[in-house]
């Protein structure tokens, strides 16, 4: 720890948190990740993912597990532009899982025996500890006893129509928009065509951001978001993991996947523009009309894997590495303004949760050092 470190949030508190997030940058740059639930985080490492969340009755509740890898049996789902689509659907994943477990606590049925937990001391209250043995999942599925089949069901149930919906809100929707505005497809309006779809597209999930962050549950989960920023910044400048520590860092973080996210939307534009979709219709003998846009959508459904892949290399692997670099600014400026939608400023119980998670993260880490575990290196995110 730096005499540096330490005194550069005070001295950094009257600026905005855009230039203090690239100013206070810190010097230890962490593979850790999270990601904001209801009334909880979820904190991602090599070896393992913790959710700590905040029940009913003010203590956290928090729960770890195993993060298998699979790199050495399928290594090129870690190649370049594939470890981008790789690492959406892993996140996709755990992020319903974690999900499920925040849903199931932050709003307790009293009438629900408990599990067994172990208590550990907090600074406010007690944090209920469940670390499920590494088969335990396994075993439940065969024995039936906790009912996990079931939530696994919902849980993948649930991705399935949010996959659908997300589909049908960004893709159908946006192509829909764009035919009544400049009308069909044709090589003639195609850079047109893509320009206005790909804006449609991005004031689409803007205002889906700025509506949902109008209810009170998301401007929660945006404060836990704010958190789990504040508490990555307190790790990365080599802070003790306290409440004080972290409030001092700015909500936004260079790291973020929000970052990723208006990343995909802008290279959507270029992808969609640069692939020929008019001789791909023209050599399949496709006439205008119904069938012509359900291949310009088909083709834009298709070409999203390519998309996240693009998108993954520039903002996590390239510009979260270089993050003074003045071409990364550039780069990451709209994905640094959308965090002020998807972040609130958060309190003292949001963070309390956030540090929570992320200790579990990191004694697993130690733990692991300490044993000479090893495993890839993941990508630096927040």
């Amino acid at each position: 720890m730096t005499e540096k470190n330490t005194m550069q949030p005070a001295q950094a508190a009257d600026q905005s948190d855009l230039s203090r997030a690239f100013a206070e940058d810190g010097e230890r740059k962490t593979h850790i990740g999270g990601q904001a639930l209801l009334e909880g985080i979820m904190m991602r490492g090599k070896f393992n993912w913790a959710v700590a969340v905040r029940e009913p009755d003010g203590n956290i509740y928090l729960e770890e597990h195993d993060l298998a890898s699979g790199r050495k049996k399928n290594s090129w789902l870690h190649w370049p532009l594939v470890r981008g689509c790789t690492a959406l659907v892993e996140s996709l994943a755990l992020g319903f899982k974690a999900l499920a477990i925040a849903t199931e606590h932050a709003f307790e049925d009293d009438d629900e025996p408990k599990k067994d937990t172990k208590l550990r001391s907090c600074e406010e209250g007690v944090i209920e500890e469940v670390t499920p043995p590494r088969d335990a999942a396994k075993n439940a599925a065969k024995e039936g006893e906790d009912g996990s089949t079931s939530v696994s069901f919902i849980s993948g149930f649930a991705m399935i129509i949010g996959v659908v919906l997300g589909l049908a809100i960004f893709i159908v929707a946006p192509a829909f928009l764009t035919n009544l505005i400049v009308g069909d497809y044709t090589e003639g309006n195609a850079l047109a065509w893509n320009l206005v779809d790909g804006v449609i597209r991005i004031i689409i999930f803007l205002l889906y951001l700025w509506l949902i962050g109008r209810m009170e549950d998301i401007k929660r989960m945006f404060m836990y978001h704010g958190a789990e920023h504040k508490t990555i910044h307190c790790y990365e400048h080599q802070l003790p993991l306290t409440v004080e520590n972290a409030r001092k860092f700015p909500r936004l973080h260079v790291r973020c996947g929000t970052a990723f996210l208006i990343m995909v939307l802008l290279i959507a534009i270029i992808v969609y523009t640069v692939v020929p979709i008019n001789a791909i219709i023209g050599a399949l003998g496709i006439p205008d009309g119904p069938a012509k846009f359900a291949v310009i959508v088909a083709t834009r459904v298709i070409l999203l894997p390519l998309i996240a892949g693009i998108s993954y290399e520039i903002t996590v692997k390239w510009a979260g590495s270089h993050p003074d670099n003045v071409l990364v600014k550039v780069i990451l400026w709209p994905g640094m303004q959308m965090q002020y939608l998807t972040t609130n400023e958060p309190g003292d119980e949001q963070l309390e949760c956030a540090i929570a998670a992320m200790e579990q993260v990191l004694a697993r880490e130690e733990r692991e050092a300490a044993e000479g575990g090893s495993a890839e290196k993941a990508p630096a995110a927040a």
